[in-house]
């Protein structure tokens, strides 16, 4: 077990996946500049379960990523930082508030791959694929369609994990993941339900479905 800084957000950070920050708030200029002088530079990243970003008191999920600072750049107003995700942590014990937000924390085990999960993961790979694709027919994206994965296989199933167009519950499930077939099959779970909200969405609008859309059945 170990103490760490942490940053509550309106959002969730899987392994392997990139963070881009805005730091404004006094208490987290004080982490940052408390972190920017350790090796690694790091803190731990957890999803808001209510309350706001910004001002503190929030509640926040048990369970979050460890991020690790790869760019800092200052701005007018503000510190942009880029953070690439790197293990994932469960919550001990939050600690005092003042002067930033941290916590006790222990890391979980990492997901380990097998060789028999790979028709499982080019299914959740496809239908995340095309389900961006369908979306983007309408609303953009954060990520594209094509976007390339990393070379190895469980890092490339978190990536999945994190550009599928899903909400954060969602990705708090799938973030609680014990193994990469669970993830795997919670990323197809979430997807699918998110495809299905997206042909519902627009059917009520008004639009053709995606399907039809890509059909050419529209006028």
């Amino acid at each position: 077990m170990t103490v760490l800084p942490m940053f509550p957000l309106g959002s969730v950070l899987f392994p392997s996946m990139p963070a881009a920050l805005r730091i404004f708030e006094e208490r987290y200029i004080v982490m940052l500049s408390k972190v920017l002088g350790e090796e690694p530079s790091e803190f731990g990243i957890v999803l808001i379960e209510r309350g706001s970003e910004v001002g503190g008191g929030e509640q926040r999920f048990p369970i979050g990523t460890v991020a690790q600072i790869t760019q800092v750049e200052a701005s007018e107003g503000f510190i942009g930082l880029v953070a690439q995700g790197s293990r994932r942590i469960e919550i001990v014990e939050w600690l005092d508030d003042d002067p930033h937000p941290q916590a006790e924390v222990r890391d979980l085990p990492e997901l380990e791959w097998q060789d028999s999960l790979q028709p499982l993961r080019e299914q959740a790979e496809q239908l995340v694929r095309r389900t961006i694709a369908q979306a983007s027919e309408f609303v953009e994206q954060q990520w594209p369609a094509d976007i390339v994965l990393d070379d190895d296989p469980v890092a490339a199933v978190w990536q999945l994990a994190g550009i599928a167009p899903v909400g954060p519950l969602d990705q708090v499930t799938l973030l609680r993941s014990a193994t990469t077939e669970s993830l795997l099959r919670g990323i197809i779970e979430a997807t699918e339900g998110a495809a299905e909200m997206l042909t519902l969405q627009f059917e009520d609008d008004g639009f053709p479905s995606p399907d039809d859309f890509r059909s050419g059945s529209s006028d």
